[in-house]
């Protein structure tokens, strides 16, 4: 335990200090209405995912939702976090994963194991929606106490992650799409990727010539050379992104912008965790004490903080009035 107080102790808990320079590779087809971004997590992945021991179907999940947020967060100017959360009433409530505008990425999910036992027994590759059940898909944007947050919201529909965020960007952004993920174990660890297409308007750095039958050929064009992509070419760290991505649209004359780096994100610190505490009153910490410690867990880094109870002051309890 560190000998600095804790409301001073602002490190990190020991947990990989990890960056992917190139995490994510943007990308556009000169002349054609088609932009789009290239998500390999790498390392990072297998960094992130075994902090918890998840059923591989959870760890899946959680894998495509961090390469999801990662592309994402990277299309949109903030300052703050980018997150993707989805609750439901199936076997996994709670699926999260945010990334701030620096690329610090940072995900977990929230499984109950004899409800997952119980999908698994009937479906041994159950889908998303499965997984999730009814409830609702959130994107918010948190910029801070000072600025308003930014969410769009919408049911759970579609078969896998990719699905239910199309379903999301047609119902909520009128945007047009395509979203390949992908997450897989492999002989280096855990592997997380993502490929994203998506249609922009007809303005400028579009071909003059092409009109709007045209604009659509071309974006149908694109969908379909992305849709060649297999799983182990995205997850491959052996295979480049500006070749894969050549590979792919070299018939379009793809571009590729610069690559944004992503990194190993969780943000707790016991200075954070401390000052909770002392937001509770000394009753209320008396009973979270289990044999002298208070001890507070991360859910994302899944580590565990322990807090002596004599070095914890809550705030005072209100007097009962005397008239």
């Amino acid at each position: 335990m560190s000998e600095t107080p804790a409301f001073l102790d602002g490190g990190r808990p020991p947990v990989p200090d990890l960056v992917v320079p190139r995490g994510v590779t943007p990308f556009f087809l000169p002349q054609r209405p088609v932009r789009g971004r290239l998500v390999r997590l790498g390392p990072l992945a297998d960094a992130l995912l075994t902090r918890h021991d998840n059923h591989p179907v959870t760890t899946r999940l959680v894998g495509q939702a961090l390469a999801l947020a990662s592309a994402l967060s990277t299309a949109l100017k903030f300052r703050g976090s980018f997150s993707l959360q989805a609750k439901g009433d199936g076997p996994v409530s709670i699926l999260l994963a945010d990334c701030t505008e620096t690329g610090a990425l940072r995900g977990y999910a929230r499984a109950d194991a004899d409800k997952l036992a119980a999908l698994l027994a009937d479906d041994p590759s159950p889908s998303a929606e499965a997984m999730l059940g009814a409830g609702y898909l959130a994107f918010t944007v948190d910029q801070g106490p000072d600025e308003s947050r930014h969410q769009g919201i919408v049911a759970i529909e579609g078969g896998n992650l990719a699905e239910l965020a199309l379903h999301y960007f047609a119902t909520s952004e009128q945007l047009r799409c395509q979203v390949h993920l992908a997450c897989e174990h492999t002989p280096a660890g855990w592997r997380a990727g993502a490929l994203i297409l998506e249609r922009i308007a007809g303005a400028g750095g579009i071909d003059p010539t092409l009109d709007d039958q045209a604009q659509e050929e071309s974006w149908r064009t694109a969908m379909a050379l992305a849709a060649t992509l297999s799983d182990s070419e995205l997850l491959d760290d052996d295979l480049p992104p500006e070749r894969l991505l050549y590979r792919l649209f070299h018939t379009e004359g793809v571009a590729v912008d610069r690559a944004r780096a992503l990194s190993y994100g969780c943000r707790c610190s016991r200075a954070r965790l401390a000052g909770i505490l002392e937001g509770f009153p000394d009753d209320d910490l008396d009973h979270m004490a289990v044999d002298g410690d208070i001890v507070m867990t991360c859910e994302f880094c899944n580590y565990d903080f322990r807090f002596p109870r004599q070095d914890v002051h809550g705030k005072p309890t209100a007097e009962p009035r005397h008239d």
